[in-house]
Formats: structure tokens, sequence, C-alpha cells
């Protein structure tokens, strides 16, 4: 008796999916905007109302400052690490570092090498946790 031919049909290919923005749960949205763009270098990107983005003009990939609204069960933050990676294109990695600390900046981690590469951790005005690693 010949094998039995497998029924499973081949599934179709996903569709191209990117991000569009990642959200950050913030307590204040203007101090949020300010770190965001003083302390980081980014732009805002879009401000309409309550939905603010933040990024650099022209490139992929924006962080959504989320203030929740008053009475939302969710408004609790919950300060940590956010999942969130900040790549730092330069050269010395080290010295890009301590230009932000000299801006202000709160490292939760100082630069850092590990096994599978040199990474940093920042944390912004509401207790949210970025890891930051070199672009190259």
């Amino acid at each position: 008796m010949p094998p039995k031919k497998s029924r499973k049909s081949k599934k179709p290919s996903p569709p191209q999916l990117y991000f569009g923005s990642v959200a950050v749960v913030v307590s204040d949205t203007k101090q949020a905007v300010d770190w965001y763009t003083s302390s980081l270098g980014f732009d805002v990107v879009h401000q309409e109302d309550h939905w603010v983005t933040v990024g650099k003009k022209g490139r992929p990939g924006v962080l959504h400052l989320c203030q929740p609204m008053e009475g939302d069960p969710r408004k609790q933050l919950e300060p940590g690490n956010s999942g969130i990676l900040l790549l730092l294109p330069g050269k010395s990695f080290e010295k890009d570092c301590a230009a932000l600390k000299a801006r202000g900046v709160e490292f939760a981690e100082e630069p850092t090498k590990a096994p599978w590469g040199t990474y940093a951790v920042v944390r912004d005005p509401d207790g949210n946790e970025h890891t930051l690693m070199p672009a190259d």
C-alpha cells in the first residue's frame, strides 16, 4: 500500500507588517516630550490632542507617549523594562552614552559588554527602562 500523501495545505505567506508605533505609558505628556526630545534628541513626529509620537523625522518607528485618561482603571504605571530597544549610531558607544549622561539621562545600567553584545539601559522620568545598543 503506498504511503498516504499529506493533506496539509500550504499556508499563504503573511502580509508584510511593520511597526507604526510602540506605546510608552507616561504620567505627564509634556514632561515626557521634553525628556525624549531634549535628553535623547528625538523629534516630535506627530502631535494631535492626546496622541503624541516621538522618533526621528523621516525614519520609520516612533514611540507613542501615552498618558492615561483620568478615571482610566489602567492609570497605575508599572515602571520597569519596556522591552524597547533603541539603536545608537556612532563610532564610540561608550562616548555617546557619556554624552547622554551629560545631558541628564539616567542610566539604570551603565554600558556593559556581554557575550552577545554591548548594551546600556536608560530610565525615563516615569521609570520606563529602554535598552540602548550600538547600531553597527
